[in-house]
Order: C-alpha cells, then structure tokens, then sequence
C-alpha cells in the first residue's frame, strides 16, 4: 500500500487552521503529523480537515502547550502514548495503519536557550526525554514502524546554516546530537530524509527573529522523518516544502515529505 506522509510543527493548530487546511488541499498527503498543536484534542478544528477527506484522527492535547496529532485519510487506530521523563506533557502518540505500520509521532522538548542542565532545568528535561526514548526502543525494539516529529535537534554539520557557529547553541550542540544518535541506533531507525538528500544543506526551521528569513537562510533541520530498517528501503521522494515558510503568518516549521511503497 503505497502512502505519503509529512509532519509538521504547526504552532498552534487553531490559529493556523486555515494553513492546514491549504497543505492538504494543495499536496494531500495520506498522513499529516502535526506537532505543537497547543490545544486540547476536543478543540482541534476536525471538521474542516473532515471536510478534506481526513476522517480520521489521533491526538494527544493540552491547553495552550504542546500536544500531537495525526490526521489521516486511511483509517488509523490508536495505539498509545509515552509520557517520556515523566514531564506530563503531551509529546507523544502513535497510530497504526491497516498495513500494520506503526506511526510514532513526537514533539521532544526544545531545551530552553542555555546548553547546560545545572543552571537550564529544560536542557535537562530535553536530555532526559531522548533517554527516556532510547531505553524504550531497547527495551521494546520497534518493527515496522516510522517516526516522524519536531526533535527539535539538528545532527549533522549540513543541517545547520554554520556548524561551528551552532556548537554552543541548544539544538546543535555535541551532548544533544550524541543523545539524538543513540535514540536512533537503539531503534535501529534510519533518516529517510537524508536516505534520500544524503548531500547538501537541508532546513525545516527558520527563526521568526530573522527580518528577512528566506534571504538570511539561517536554518536548521529539525523535523524528522526515521524508518525503522526493516521498512526503510520503502521510503523515498523526501522533500521539504521550503515555500510554506513563506505562507502567510506561518509556523517557523516547513512541513518534510515523504513516500512508502509498503
């Protein structure tokens, strides 16, 4: 069953209905993951998404923080949710198709501005979350799955604007990207984004505080798209709609594509 999928954090998924609403009208991807949705799961404006042939939905909500949510137009079952580091927070939720892929949809912590969790309590959190992840995976090693979501760490030296001006910066540093790599290795997940864009700069995130986001370019890949490896020969055609930054009032967030032939 070949399906398309793209994640991405919407920033408020009532305030930016209207951008959802256009993403899935102008590339209708089988699957939508939203991230940082900031609302809980009963106020998420479904009936216009209904109306657009997303009938189904899974989610995970609260109040004006957080909060996760997969809408589909194949039918999709829930199957759970971790609360990672015991933050109570909801970051997490995964559903599974009738194929029996598993979609794990995540919002990890962003870690606050200072890369150091004595005096930063958030650094700390956001560490605590990846291990969190990391021990899950070993302990319950993942098949036939994808994970998708704002992780909210760049790994590579090309998914920053600068390497060496980012080492110190959260998001990029040495520590997180270490804890990123294990998570990844304990699951046995592979980037079918960089599977498919293995060369090159690649951004999903641009910041708001830039005058001039697109000429400035200072961006970085935050937003994820892992195949566990037995499927991950599956994916391909990844891309990252760089336009939808540019939309009216927008996330910070461009969605990032990508296709399975399972």
């Amino acid at each position: 069953m070949p399906f398309t999928l793209a994640t991405w954090n919407i920033n408020s998924v009532r305030l930016r209905e209207g951008l959802v609403a256009r993403l899935l009208t102008e590339e209708a991807p089988d699957v939508l993951c939203l991230q940082e949705c900031k609302s809980p799961v009963d106020k998420i404006p479904m009936d216009q998404f209904r109306a657009l042939g997303y009938g189904h939905i899974v989610a995970r909500g609260q109040k004006g923080y957080n909060g996760v949510a997969i809408l589909s137009k194949l039918p999709i079952a829930d199957v759970g949710d971790q609360d990672f580091a015991s933050l109570g927070h909801a970051r997490h939720v995964a559903g599974q198709l009738e194929n029996g892929v598993t979609i794990h949809n995540f919002y990890v912590p962003a870690g606050g501005d200072v890369a150091d969790r004595t005096v930063n309590e958030k650094f700390g959190q956001k560490l605590d979350y990846l291990t969190d992840m990391r021990d899950w995976f070993r302990t319950a090693r993942p098949e036939k799955s994808i994970l998708v979501g704002d992780l909210n760490i760049a790994p590579r030296e090309d998914d920053v604007w600068s390497h060496k001006k980012l080492l110190k910066v959260v998001s990029h540093t040495p520590i997180e990207v270490a804890h990123l790599a294990d998570t990844q290795e304990a699951g046995a997940w592979v980037d079918i984004t960089r599977q498919d864009i293995p060369e090159g700069q690649l951004y999903s995130w641009w910041s708001y505080r830039a005058k001039d986001w697109d000429a400035a370019d200072k961006g970085r890949r935050l937003d994820h798209v892992w195949a566990t490896s037995d499927i991950s020969n599956a994916g391909h055609s990844s891309r990252v709609l760089r336009n939808v930054r540019g939309w009216e009032k927008p996330s910070d967030h461009a969605p990032v594509f990508a296709s399975f032939d399972l």
